[in-house]
């Protein structure tokens, strides 16, 4: 995927933010209701073309990079090409998987400034010219994917000047109209904010919500990356977030992360450490208050470093069977706490059906726990490899998750 610099100097800017508060968070509560299958989410890029639908469960599809933006829909005034949007939507009624349809880029014709340079094509960043043209998109599109689109983000990363150079006041009111028509259209269907990135997502989330843009919404998103530092960075970062809305007022609004991979290290370092950033970012999130995560993405082999499958798509790599055992372990399940302890150890309590268990990893390549008795540990999951008995009172963690159970 093609992004400005504004992503590859995130964590040099925030490092300081996660390494300074990373001794206050040695204590997670997630949130109280079972962990739902749709928290689960992905980006396909090609699905249905050169890439075969996964063998592995998607619960939740968001449609970016997919070739199903504005100017991809309505490449000319009233000219609709739905067939290729039309095809995803197929395919998420086939398996069902519930999709997210971000809205936007502008398209040259509709754009204020139709020659200014942007990720994509000229002028996609800029607000359009004309708001009425934003309307009849907006409506159409919502017309045509009625009960088959579950939810609507209203643009991707407006912090980032290559896909949006427009102000804050003019994203609030290209909210405003979308979420109208939206509720209007289709009443089942969430309006997610507009989603901003690090470096500076933040500050930007925080002046949209303050002048307003929150109650046009029902669900905030953002996207929490932090490569090339670890999943566990994450969890600060979520935190500033979640104040953010806090202060808002509108801490009643789910937050989803529609948008987080690694970019870095390049090349990653390994396949097992690939797996296992991929579980330990998706138990961290929900720990931290996330309450639903888009993985980026299943068939890129350019941009992200760490890759789900092999080249062809039709191969997992071991992050793809992570992510696959991930879903195994916590999906309907209750997390009911996540501790970070010495050395960078973590134990994360689950709740299946009344029974318990415990997963635990290292951030370092090797630490030692001694087993509560009080646990019964009897068996030891690997999320790569077979299952095992526990042997003796401690057990060596590595960076890889691992399930305890009775």
């Amino acid at each position: 995927m093609k992004r400005f610099p504004i992503i590859a100097i995130a964590t040099i800017a925030f490092a300081g933010l996660f390494s300074a508060q990373a001794a206050d968070l040695q204590h997670l509560v997630p949130p109280s209701n079972p962990v739902p299958p749709e928290f689960f989410g992905m980006h396909i890029h090609h699905a249905g073309d050169t890439t075969p639908w996964p063998a592995v469960p998607i619960p939740a599809w968001r449609l970016w990079d997919a070739h199903v933006t504005w100017p991809d829909i309505e490449p000319k005034r009233g000219v609709w090409r739905f067939s290729l949007l039309d095809r995803y939507l197929s395919l998420g009624a086939a398996h069902d998987t519930s999709l997210l349809l971000p809205l936007g880029l502008s398209p040259k014709w509709a754009s204020a400034r139709p020659t200014e340079k942007a990720v994509f094509q000229a002028g996609s960043a800029a607000e359009p010219a004309n708001m009425q043209d934003w309307r009849t998109y907006v409506t159409a599109v919502v017309r045509h994917c009625k009960g088959r689109v579950s939810a609507y983000e209203i643009w991707n990363e407006p912090n980032n000047k290559g896909f949006w150079t427009g102000d804050t006041d003019q994203m609030i009111a290209l909210t405003r109209e979308a979420s109208a028509i939206i509720h209007s259209v289709d009443s089942q269907a969430l309006v997610v904010s507009p989603a901003a990135t690090m470096p500076t997502g933040v500050a930007w989330l925080t002046q949209f919500l303050a002048r307003g843009g929150g109650k046009y919404v029902d669900v905030v998103g953002f996207h929490f990356y932090v490569a090339p530092l670890n999943p566990e960075a994450m969890v600060p970062l979520v935190r500033e977030v979640r104040r953010a809305i806090a202060e808002a007022g509108v801490h009643d609004k789910p937050l989803w992360d529609t948008e987080t991979g690694w970019q870095a290290p390049r090349p990653f370092p390994s396949d097992t450490l690939a797996a296992a950033y991929v579980a330990r970012a998706f138990i961290l999130a929900w720990a931290a208050g996330v309450q639903r995560f888009y993985w980026y993405a299943w068939d890129n082999h350019g941009w992200v470093s760490l890759q789900l499958t092999e080249p062809g798509n039709r191969m997992l790599a071991p992050a793809g069977h992570a992510f696959e055992g991930i879903q195994q372990w916590l999906s309907g399940a209750e997390l009911k706490a996540c501790d970070r302890i010495a050395n960078g150890a973590w134990t994360c309590e689950t709740v299946r059906s009344g029974s318990p268990g415990w997963i635990l990893w290292s951030e370092t390549a090797h630490a030692t726990i001694s087993i509560p008795p009080e646990w019964h540990a009897h068996t030891v999951v690997p999320l790569l490899g077979k299952v095992q008995a526990v042997e003796g009172p401690e057990i060596q963690l590595g960076p890889v998750p691992i399930l305890v159970r009775e």
